[in-house]
């Protein structure tokens, strides 16, 4: 459970507490408590078993795989992977490859819904480049129409794990990946994976790829 759902859970309980008190019974105080059961739920935070193995780069978040598309860069040609991150998903981002953090920048902007695909550039977000085993991976977390608040735990030069938790995106939200050109893609358009758990590309060479 990340702590965000005891301080919204329990403030919300104590509501209905009081509502209860107030009123003599617990009719008014059903509203509060469904919300409290929701805010626990939605900030869950399971247990995932990450994949072993050189090369794999996993997925930082829980969702639906809206597009894979080759993206022209400064650096040269990426690939990226969007995924959308609905109210009903597990919202705990993890790193999508283990090494050390080059950049972590914060971009304000708008919240356009998060599947428009101008979120990618125009809506708030938290843009962390991760390099090691080699290759540089880049992740977005991006604030949608509801998400009003992007957390991240680390700074630039900080070290983390292939799936260590990093931070989360509150109330629907989308995270893209940028990946190298040659990396082979395990994802499609249309699939739902998992934080930490689903791996969404192999590098050449690798015993996935």
């Amino acid at each position: 459970m990340v702590r965000d759902g005891y301080i919204y859970g329990l403030s919300l309980l104590a509501v209905a507490a009081a509502v209860a008190w107030a009123t003599h019974g617990w009719v008014w105080a059903i509203v509060p408590v469904l919300l409290a059961a929701f805010f626990l739920w939605f900030f869950r935070d399971p247990e995932r078993e990450i994949p072993v193995g050189p090369g794999l780069i996993v997925s930082p978040g829980d969702g639906l795989v809206t597009e894979t598309v080759t993206l022209a860069t400064p650096e040269g040609a990426r690939q990226r992977i969007s995924i959308f991150l609905s109210v009903f998903d597990v919202h705990v981002n993890r790193s999508p490859i283990a090494g050390v953090l080059t950049s972590v920048r914060y971009q304000k902007g708008l919240y356009l819904n998060a599947m428009n695909p101008a979120s990618a550039d125009r809506n708030e977000q938290n843009i962390v480049t991760v390099r090691g085993e080699g290759i540089e991976v880049t992740f977005k977390q991006i604030a949608g129409l509801l998400a009003r608040r992007i957390v991240f735990n680390f700074r630039e030069g900080d070290r983390v794990e292939r799936g260590q938790r990093v931070g989360l995106i509150k109330f629907g939200s989308r995270v893209d990946v940028l990946l190298p050109a040659e990396a082979v893609l395990r994802v499609k358009t249309g699939q739902r994976v998992r934080g930490g758990a689903s791996i969404l590309a192999a590098m050449p060479g690798s015993d996935r790829a």
